[in-house]
């Protein structure tokens, strides 16, 4: 898989970042202009925010429309959080109660991501490397294989059970499997969410602080919750979610039926207010809006 290299530092200090989400600024900020697709969001010093391709962790900061911010259950979102900043060099790291960091030390660490485009959100979707040395030199193409993605934040948040497996169709097949096996070994093991999780089995929705407080769940299907419940003014019931969930029209593909589908035809609601997904998130494929 073909993706650009772009060596820089990872800088947190006015940032809020989480399990899959962190600022990077290139060493020379016009390497971002080789990326072809949708431009990266950046400020004048060139920074700009990373979404950590193939992976979602649990929300430390979500805002449904016309809502308060919420959050998914503790430990595991601030969990997620903590282990990226460790895993990139970060020694210290202090928040305000805004969850902005306020000091950091070092004030910046050095790494490389791997890159191919940015998302809707103008946020780049990269593999996030740390260190000095990286496969190629800054700028270049690199075919991305199977131990290059080991080397990177976004396999290690998998293997530890912090992230959920999140892909979306611009993500090679390669390295979806690896990413995959990656998660399905934690899951085996034990480890990071997966004992708590509760996006197969199901879980009994009371209302918004289920999902602040004790619902463990894919970080998609959590957003979705969220929305819904802050559109059905108040009302906890989930009898109208799948409906709401076809009018959103999130399509993906299932990769064990081979099929293009909708969210809605996944997710499962029983008894007006318990929701699950009816397949593993390996097993999908959402397409990019």
């Amino acid at each position: 898989m073909p993706m650009l290299l772009i060596k820089g530092s990872y800088r947190i200090v006015g940032a809020s970042p989480d399990g899959d989400s962190v600022r990077f600024v290139p060493d020379d900020p016009g390497e971002w202009d080789l990326l072809r697709g949708r431009k990266v969001r950046r400020n004048l010093a060139g920074g700009a925010q990373l979404r950590l391709d193939g992976i979602d962790t649990l929300e430390t900061h979500y805002r449904p429309p016309h809502g308060p911010e919420l959050h998914q259950p503790a430990p595991y979102a601030g969990q997620a959080a903590e282990a990226l900043l460790a895993w990139l060099g970060f020694e210290e790291v202090e928040r305000g109660a805004n969850g902005i960091v306020g000091h950091s030390a070092p004030e910046s660490v050095p790494g490389y991501i791997l890159t191919r485009s940015a998302d809707v959100h103008g946020r780049c979707v990269a593999l996030a490397g740390r260190g000095t040395e990286a496969p190629a030199a800054s700028g270049t193409l690199v075919t991305v294989t199977a131990e290059h993605l080991r080397q990177t934040a976004n396999h290690h948040q998998l293997a530890d059970g912090l992230a959920y497996p999140t892909f979306y169709r611009n993500l090679y097949v390669g390295l979806r499997r690896e990413l995959s096996g990656a998660a399905r070994q934690a899951r085996q093991d034990g480890l990071g969410l997966w004992p708590s999780d509760q996006t197969r089995s199901g879980a009994k929705v009371e209302g918004p602080a289920t999902l602040t407080e004790s619902a463990v769940l894919l970080p998609k299907l959590f957003r979705r919750l969220a929305d819904y419940l802050q559109l059905n003014d108040g009302d906890p019931s989930l009898e109208g979610f799948r409906p709401y969930l076809e009018q959103r029209e999130d399509r993906l593909f299932v990769l064990s039926t081979g099929q293009w589908t909708g969210f809605d035809t996944i997710v499962e609601v029983t008894n007006g207010d318990t929701v699950r997904l009816n397949l593993p998130p390996e097993d999908l494929v959402f397409d990019e809006k």
